[in-house]
């Protein structure tokens, strides 16, 4: 059983180019016909595929889709929930749970803290153009490049109305906001607020939401703003380790919203 494991996991790491019986196992050091035989038996199980044309074995469509069925057991905002629930009680500032929906960003849970604050996507459910306050920028900024490119081309007229986000300034922050792995850039849209976001990952490295915090602009100087960020990044770290990349929270944030919304008690 150990070494069938081995078997995926190495053919995980090979999925675009495939493997052949003989790399494969040179790479794991086991005999050709050993590595031969468990491989048939997970073809057999439609675990895993050989080409026809070249032989080259790859993992199935079936195990990607067993991958999916298991990401819906714990979602985004269930995993998530603990996080913000502490990061309030330590800080007593507002915790937003960001989430990407295509060239926006949703506000899929936030826990309030002891000051009143306005935020780009208000409540739950609200969302903004990925770009507009550090949420929805930090979310931009570790995207792929090509897709990063693409929001940036769409988004930019819509957020024109803004007054501030130009193309050279949002490439900026863009670029400022990669290079430190956080945000911290208020653009004094939203009087006296002001806020600190970290990327959230998935255990494949895509970025696929933020960590936020919101507060009063007095409240996140100098000597308090890395403490902040600090204790951001470190949840949203493990986080990261526990988020499945076939999570249908991470395709569809509003129908989690409506799931949970539905399950609450009267």
């Amino acid at each position: 059983m150990h070494r069938t494991f081995q078997i995926l996991r190495t053919l995980a790491v090979h999925q675009r180019e495939g493997m052949r019986v003989t790399h494969l196992a040179k790479t794991l050091g086991m005999t050709p016909p050993t590595t031969h035989r468990l491989l048939q038996g997970l073809v057999q199980e439609s675990m895993v595929e050989q080409d026809a044309q070249n032989k080259l074995y790859r993992l199935s469509l079936d195990l990607f889709c067993l991958g999916a069925q298991a990401g819906a057991v714990h979602d985004l905002r269930a995993l998530a929930r603990p996080a913000l629930l502490r990061l309030n009680a330590s800080l007593g500032d507002t915790v937003l749970l960001l989430v990407r929906s295509g060239f926006d960003a949703v506000c899929l849970d936030r826990v309030e803290g002891q000051y009143p604050i306005r935020t780009f996507t208000g409540d739950v459910g609200g969302r903004v153009a990925l770009g507009v306050g550090q949420g929805a920028l930090v979310i931009l900024a570790h995207l792929p490049q090509a897709e990063m490119e693409e929001v940036l081309r769409y988004n930019l007229p819509r957020i024109q109305h803004y007054n501030v986000y130009d193309e050279v300034y949002l490439r900026t922050e863009v670029q400022r906001t990669r290079e430190l792995g956080h945000c911290a850039t208020s653009s004094g849209l939203l009087e006296g607020m002001s806020g600190v976001a970290v990327p959230v990952f998935d255990r494949n490295r895509n970025v696929v939401a933020a960590l936020s915090v919101g507060t009063h602009t007095s409240r996140l100087n100098e000597e308090r703003l890395p403490i902040v960020r600090d204790m951001l990044a470190r949840e949203a770290k493990q986080l990261s380790l526990q988020i499945n990349p076939f999570d249908p929270t991470l395709r569809h944030p509003m129908h989690s919203l409506v799931a949970s919304t539905a399950s609450r008690p009267l």
